[in-house]
C-alpha cells in the first residue's frame, strides 16, 4: 500500500516513550511508519534507560514541554493518524488528551502500555483512570493485549478465546457508541500454537488467527502492530473495509517481521523484530 503519484504520503505521529535499544517505543514506531510507506513524526512522552534485557529507569518530561512539543508539531504538520504508546503518568495522559481534543486529531490508535514484560505496572491507578476517562473517548481503535484488557476492565485477564470475545464486547462498551470505534484484542498471551486476535466494532466480531512463530526476539511487537495500523489506516481510506484491511495488512507485516527477527543479533535478551524485513538485501 504505497502512495501514488497524485496521493500525498500519510503523515503519522507517535506519542510514546523512547527505548534506546530501538526495539520498542518511539524509535520502533518511526521504523514501522517508514517501513509501511508513511512519513513518521515523534513526540517524546518518556525517556527510558532500557536494553533487550531490562528497564533500569524512566524519566518523564515536564508536561509544559510535552504540551509545547504537541502544539509546535500540530501547528505545522497536517497529521493523518496518531499512535499513542507509553504515557507514564496521569498528568501526561491528561495533557495528551487535552491537546488531541483541541486539534481534533484523526485516527487515534491507542496502545495502552500498562504492564512490562516482567509484569511490573507502568501506569499508576490514577493514570489508568485518566486514560479511561480522557483518552478512550478520543480513540478510533484501541489495541490492548490480554493483561492490559484485564486492567481496563478491572478483572483478570481473559484465559480463552471465549473469554476474549466477552472482553472485546465489554471494551467496546467503554468507547463512544455514537460513531465508528474499534477494539483489537490481542491474544498472544494465550498458551497455544496459534495466536488469535479479535477485531470488534460493536457489530462484527472478526477472528484473526495466525500460527505462533517460535523466537525469543519479540520485543516491541505491540508497539509495532499499533504503529503499523496507524500508518495503514489513512492509506486504506476509500476501500470497502478500510479498518479490517489496515489491521490484516499490519498483522501480516508484523508476522513477517517476527519471522525475520533472528536475522538481527541485537543484545542478549529479548531482541527486536526486523522492521525492515521487506527491503531487498541483494
Amino acid at each position: 500500500m504505497t502512495a501514488t503519484k497524485n496521493r500525498r504520503i500519510a503523515h503519522v505521529v507517535s506519542i510514546a516513550g523512547v527505548d534506546p535499544s530501538g526495539g520498542a517505543g518511539l524509535l520502533a514506531d518511526i521504523k514501522t511508519f517508514s517501513a509501511l510507506g508513511a512519513y513518521g513524526c515523534g513526540i517524546v512522552a518518556a525517556l527510558t534507560a532500557q536494553n533487550t534485557a531490562a528497564v533500569t529507569g524512566v524519566h518523564t518530561p515536564p508536561v509544559d514541554f510535552l504540551r509545547l512539543q504537541i502544539d509546535t508539531l500540530f501547528a505545522d504538520v497536517k497529521l493523518d493518524a496518531v499512535k499513542l504508546g507509553m504515557l507514564g503518568s496521569a498528568d501526561i495522559v491528561r495533557t495528551v488528551a487535552e491537546r488531541l481534543a483541541h486539534y481534533k486529531a484523526p485516527n487515534v490508535v491507542l496502545d495502552p502500555v500498562m504492564i512490562a514484560k516482567s509484569g511490573d505496572a507502568l501506569l499508576s491507578r490514577n493514570a489508568v483512570a485518566m486514560l479511561i476517562e480522557a483518552l478512550l473517548p478520543q480513540s478510533f481503535i484501541i489495541t490492548p493485549n490480554l493483561p492490559e484488557a484485564g486492567v481496563l476492565l478491572e478483572s483478570r485477564a481473559p484465559e480463552s478465546v471465549k473469554e476474549m470475545t466477552r472482553a472485546a464486547e465489554r471494551l467496546r462498551e467503554m468507547l463512544p457508541h455514537s460513531s465508528e470505534r474499534w477494539v483489537l484484542l490481542k491474544g498472544g498471551h494465550l498458551p497455544s500454537s496459534e495466536v488469535v486476535d479479535l477485531l470488534f466494532d460493536g457489530d462484527r466480531m472478526i477472528e484473526l488467527p495466525a500460527k505462533r512463530i517460535e523466537t525469543k526476539n519479540t520485543h516491541g511487537t505491540g508497539c509495532a502492530l499499533s504503529s503499523a495500523i496507524a500508518a495503514l489506516l489513512p492509506q486504506a481510506a476509500g476501500q470497502l473495509h478500510p479498518v479490517e484491511t489496515a489491521v490484516r495488512t499490519a498483522r501480516t507485516w508484523l508476522l513477517n517481521a517476527i519471522a525475520a527477527a533472528d536475522e538481527l543479533a541485537v543484545g542478549h535478551g529479548h531482541g527486536p523484530i526486523h522492521h525492515f524485513h521487506g527491503l531487498s538485501r541483494g
